[in-house]
């Protein structure tokens, strides 16, 4: 079930929010069990309406994974947390990767292994790092005794289930244990409210627009030139962000309904100034995933420099592998790892050196001084977005070859008038309206107005504009704020008849 359509917004959330707040008439255990039990129940519905063998998949990974956590908790032994660590990611190897595999044996050793074609269960990689995490830390002694209930509800809790962000038990089976205890907190659930359709509006009204232009772009590239490739490729970059923060606004925002808080995962990472900054900011619970089960594991920074880059490519590399089952993937993570390490190393050894000989202009006062750093920060932002927005083309594209022809097509392509058929990608009617009431639209090149609108819109809102948690901590609660998020919403919900489903649904 996506979040944005019509079953989601006008049968399944109305449904999951009257039947967790509205049988108020018991409480103490009873309350929390049978709450606990409803969003399960509901998790169970949402996650099953895709595929009812998905459900089928899920339910057994939460089984097994929950008897692996039994089992460490009584005798916390290595090998059985092996065991478990090795059945999930076998099982993630088989939906995911057996493909890929099969078919680079077959390419280099001209060997003839039979390909499966099995189709990928949504969410698998977000719930079976998140079982990963589980067991690995009931082993360490961090998980104390969890029941079944609060097990499932952890694993498959749907507003966090298909794309993160990846919860860990300490955020979440405290909050699981207060179900049912607490009074009903109106405020956060409006906040919860304002912060979804804020996602939402993220999603389909920029996500969706920017990916038509894509889709345009990456069907026929031959047919592209030089400015209309960089247009394609700046608006992947756009849809891309809008797409996965609107998602992580929608995941929070619906837990904030139900009272639950879950961890930020997306922090405006087009306002970071270098590589490092914006790891801090893109998918936050993934980096923390590898940091703690595969960058510690293989010694951190305890073994020398070397060592610690060697170890920081080497997550980097698996970040790649596990957002998508190709060596277009593999070269993105390396990207992103190179950049990584020569970040590092200019910050931890050639910045304080540097630093010591010459001063920097932090330590410098005056209106030249600030106006010096505005500069470096925005230079820094635009090169960083850049060399992002050239990665991201490895990530869109089908496979290495394509990403290449886009890349040339950007740099070498002709020299021509942007496309009128990339142009109308940006045509949305409601806005197409407003220009013919302006008598624009008799403009020689009134057809890429709106093309030029969007872009700058997004990426003002991307680079420079505050994100949606940020908006929500300054909306007053009244009628005005109320009509204004009515509208969004009636808005969202009208342009539901151009809907795709989320980007990271497909990791």
């Amino acid at each position: 079930m996506l979040f944005n359509s019509y079953i989601f917004v006008f049968l399944f959330l109305p449904i999951c929010l009257l039947g967790f707040y509205l049988p108020s008439n018991h409480g103490g255990r009873d309350r929390a069990a049978t709450d606990k039990l409803f969003l399960i129940f509901m998790s169970f519905w949402f996650y099953g309406y895709f595929n009812p063998a998905y459900l089928l998949i899920m339910l057994c990974s939460i089984g097994a994974n929950y008897l692996f956590h039994r089992a460490l908790s009584a005798r916390p032994r290595r090998a059985v947390m092996i065991l478990a660590v090795a059945a999930n990611l076998g099982v993630l190897f088989y939906f995911k990767y057996y493909d890929f595999f099969a078919e680079t044996v077959n390419a280099v050793f001209g060997a003839s292994v039979a390909l499966n074609h099995v189709l990928l269960p949504l969410g698998i990689s977000f719930f079976t790092f998140q079982q990963i995490s589980f067991v690995v830390d009931t082993y360490r002694g961090e998980v104390r005794d969890c029941s079944l209930v609060d097990y499932a509800l952890f694993v498959s809790f749907f507003p966090q289930l298909i794309a993160g962000p990846i919860v860990n038990h300490g955020e979440m089976l405290p909050q699981f244990a207060r179900i049912g205890q607490r009074p009903v907190r109106w405020e956060r659930i409006a906040e919860g409210f304002g912060l979804f359709w804020l996602g939402l509006a993220k999603k389909v009204l920029l996500a969706d627009t920017f990916g038509a232009a894509v889709d345009y772009g990456y069907a026929d590239i031959a047919a592209l030139g030089r400015l209309d490739a960089v247009i394609v490729i700046v608006s992947y970059s756009l849809q891309l962000y809008f797409d996965f923060s609107g998602y992580c606004d929608m995941a929070r925002g619906l837990g904030g309904m139900l009272g639950i808080e879950l961890p930020v995962n997306f922090n405006s990472p087009y306002k970071a100034v270098n590589i490092v900054d914006f790891w801090k900011r893109w998918h936050i619970t993934l980096n923390r995933f590898f940091t703690k089960y595969v960058y510690i594991p293989l010694g951190g920074n305890r073994r020398g420099a070397a060592r610690m880059y060697l170890n920081l490519m080497i997550v980097f590399l698996l970040s790649g592998l596990w957002h998508g089952a190709g060596w277009n993937y593999i070269v993105w993570g390396a990207m992103h790892g190179a950049l990584y390490v020569l970040t590092r190393f200019w910050l931890k050894s050639v910045k304080p050196r540097f630093a010591a000989r010459h001063g920097t202009a932090e330590a410098v006062g005056g209106p030249a001084a600030r106006v010096r750093r505005a500069v470096l920060t925005g230079v820094s932002r635009i090169c960083l977005f850049a060399y992002v927005s050239a990665a991201w083309v490895y990530f869109r594209a089908a496979d290495v070859a394509q990403a290449n022809r886009m890349l040339t097509a950007a740099v070498r392509g002709p020299v021509r008038k942007i496309s009128m058929d990339l142009a109308e990608c940006f045509r949305l009617d409601e806005f197409w309206y407003v220009i013919k009431v302006l008598r624009l639209d008799d403009m020689a090149y009134s057809r890429y107005i709106l093309l030029w609108v969007m872009l700058g819109a997004g990426l003002w809102l991307s680079m420079a504009g505050r994100n949606a948690a940020e908006r929500m901590k300054r909306v007053r609660y009244g009628a005005g704020s109320a009509a204004a998020f009515a509208v969004l919403a009636l808005w969202c919900v009208l342009s539901f008849s151009r809907v795709s489903t989320f980007l990271y649904f497909n990791f």
